[in-house]
């Protein structure tokens, strides 16, 4: 029996109840958390959504999440076998799933 990795995500809305899903892969060593999401939205759940820009790696900012309680980039956090929860960046406007308002409407170009 191959190793598994579980990631339990906070789902959701503006409005919404926030709800946890939990998505059973196998374990891959060193795979990261951005790298299992991306598998996720593509193979399993195409309305997962999350963001990543990898244009400058660990720069960009944009796949900042918490991940098993802490704030983290999911570029660099890597899946452990067993259990891990990811869930949006908090006391930030969430957009939806992981996605949250990273800058205040008046600071974006």
């Amino acid at each position: 029996m191959m190793p598994e990795a579980t990631l339990v995500i906070r789902r959701g809305s503006p409005g919404e109840t926030p709800r946890d899903e939990a998505f059973t892969v196998e374990f891959q060593p060193g795979a990261s958390v951005l790298d299992v999401l991306r598998m996720l939205r593509v193979e399993r759940d195409p309305t997962l959504t999350f963001r990543y820009a990898c244009l400058n790696a660990n720069a960009c900012k944009e796949c900042m999440m918490v991940v098993n309680g802490k704030v983290t980039y999911a570029c660099t956090a890597r899946v452990m076998e067993g259990t891990t929860t990811l869930e949006p960046l908090p006391n930030k406007e969430l957009v939806r799933d992981l996605v949250t308002q990273i800058a205040p409407p008046d600071e974006r170009f």
